[in-house]
């Protein structure tokens, strides 16, 4: 069981107890103890119970309780709870900025178990008299409600790749050595949110559900004329396209495009999709270069397809080094080394560029300006120690409300990049927004403007900004736009990479990440960079390092004595 399920069985127990009205030391240790657990850097095993007791936040109670969730696959304490809590309310306590005690307040003065409702007595304005609430408080938890529902059969990409990787194998073991299977739909196309895994399937459909319904993967399965739906054990629905052998490419086109795409490419062929043995051989059969499924979107693609004028696309291995990184300095698992040697001796990349969070991020244990004088030498040690491979000094400094910096100029001096981010305050309408990152982007020491809306996919919708002024105010002052490629934000939307590349504004493949595991999520952010068009020549971390390093310190500014 990994350390992020064991910790989030934990955030439940502490949620429901709190609900339920327990006292609230335990609440608190047990909420303490799921952070504590999910940043461990090291696997949770039975054969490390002994060590575990000993971490602070942990001790032996907490361990016993590990172990029980080891041993007979969910705790005792927790299925007591959940059967005694209305299904509904586990949905609302997944609610960011509800709570556990004002979910407990709605159920108890409302009766409200369900989202429906809850958004129901928002419109009626029932919540707002409640103890704790208010007009302020209501209408916030309606937005998010609305989010929620809107939502509520989604999941995002990263959530189901192992799965679809594993359900492609089990259909090509299913169909012979011989069969022709493949992704498609939004899944293919890299879609950041999706709705159904689809796959294509050159088989009779009589042959394939037997082989199907033999499967202990797939449940509810639906035999339809060209296709069947079922459910996938963990939980994804998924759809199987059916076809000839002699139509497979036609309908891998069909499938894997959007509906304005294919329909542009079906306008170029009066008597239909010629059948033939390849997607390349087609495209090319319209006179166009070959457009990958990523960017089958609708958009310019076909034109510049006409024109040979497609991008030659970002691949992973053209990435040259990883920024944007966190450390036990704030609220990291791992030490600088040790995310630095990961780069280096696994990713195989140049540099590492560390930015931990600043001194207003409280709650990450933001760097106090000792305490990045402190980081900086220990940086200079391990450049000596790590050369050729290179660690760039940087911070993620708050964006403040007023769009200032949270540290003086003569502290931003001293960094080689910074990362400027908005983490609280969040609650803007698009003006305010816009204004608070425009000033940021205007400081002369912000190398890289981070997760520019604040976004967490499927989670919260971020605040608005109008992304043709942000991004315009990057191309007046340099700076870089990232692409945070943790699989909760991919921010800023690939729908924006190609203003930003017309605007001449480079963008950065960032993984956000806290611990070595998550270094690799530049994976994702790659592609979704695809989707935008982006090529390596319009990357920051593309580039080798000397030019890199060159480019950090012409973005500063000359300071005069």
């Amino acid at each position: 069981m990994e350390n992020k399920i064991i910790a989030r069985q934990f955030k439940l127990l502490a949620q429901l107890l709190e609900f339920h009205g327990e006292n609230t030391f335990k609440v608190s240790a047990i909420d303490k103890a799921a952070r504590t657990l999910g940043k461990l850097p090291f696997q949770i095993s039975l054969d490390n119970l002994e060590e575990l007791s000993r971490i602070q936040g942990v001790g032996k109670s907490i361990a016993a309780k590990v172990q029980e969730l080891l041993e007979e696959g969910t705790l005792k304490e927790l299925t007591r709870l959940r059967e005694t809590t209305p299904p509904g309310i586990l949905k609302m306590l997944g609610i960011k900025g509800l709570g556990a005690k004002k979910v407990a307040i709605i159920w108890k003065e409302l009766g409200i178990d369900n989202l429906g409702d809850l958004w129901h007595a928002c419109e009626d304005g029932k919540l707002s008299p409640l103890k704790g609430f208010g007009k302020k408080t209501e209408a916030e938890i309606q937005q998010i409600v609305e989010f929620t529902l809107a939502n509520e059969k989604k999941f995002r990409y990263a959530d189901v790749e192992k799965t679809a990787i594993e359900v492609l194998d089990l259909l090509k073991k299913l169909s012979g050595k011989d069969a022709l299977v493949s992704f498609t739909g939004d899944y293919r196309r890299n879609m950041e949110v999706l709705e159904c895994l689809d796959f294509l399937v050159a088989m009779g459909p009589a042959d394939l559900l037997v082989r199907l319904k033999e499967s202990s993967f797939f449940e509810a399965l639906t035999e339809k004329e060209e296709s069947i739906s079922a459910m996938h054990s963990s939980g994804f629905p998924i759809c199987i396209f059916l076809c000839e052998k002699t139509d497979y490419h036609v309908r891998l086109i069909e499938t894997t495009g959007n509906e304005k795409h294919v329909d542009e490419l079906k306008s170029l062929f009066p008597s239909g999709i010629p059948r033939l043995s390849s997607e390349e051989l087609i495209y090319k059969e319209a006179g166009l270069s070959y457009i990958p499924p990523e960017q089958r979107q609708g958009n310019i693609e076909i034109t510049l397809a006409k024109k040979k004028q497609l991008p030659k696309l970002i691949t992973e291995s053209d990435l040259k080094g990883n920024l944007h990184n966190h450390s036990t300095w704030s609220d990291g698992v791992f030490s600088v080394e040790t995310m630095a040697l990961h780069c280096r001796d696994v990713l195989k990349l140049d540099y590492f560029g560390i930015s931990d969070h600043s001194k207003t991020a409280v709650y990450a244990d933001g760097l106090k300006i000792n305490e990045v004088k402190q980081q900086w030498g220990e940086i200079d040690a391990l450049n000596e120690k790590l050369a050729p491979f290179r660690i760039f000094k940087g911070i993620e400094s708050d964006i403040l409300a007023d769009g200032s910096l949270d540290y003086p100029d003569d502290i931003l001096a001293g960094f080689d990049f910074v990362v400027a981010s908005i983490h609280s305050q969040l609650a803007m309408d698009e003006k305010k927004a816009t204004e608070r990152l425009i000033k940021a982007i205007e400081n002369p020491y912000t190398t890289i403007l981070g997760h520019p809306t604040g976004r967490q996919l499927l989670f919260r919708k971020g605040y608005p900004i109008d992304h043709k002024k942000v991004i315009d105010a990057c191309a007046a002052n340099q700076v870089v736009i990232e692409i945070n490629s943790n699989p909760l934000r991919l921010d800023i939307d690939w729908r924006w990479i190609p203003y930003c590349l017309e605007r001449g504004v480079k963008l950065s493949i960032n993984p956000d990440a806290h611990h070595t595991a998550e270094l690799g999520y530049t994976h994702f952010g790659v592609l979704i960079a695809r989707k935008g068009g982006l090529t390596a020549e319009n990357c920051l971390n593309c580039m080798s390092v000397d030019d890199i390093d060159h480019f950090f310190k012409a973005h500063k500014p000359t300071i005069i004595p």
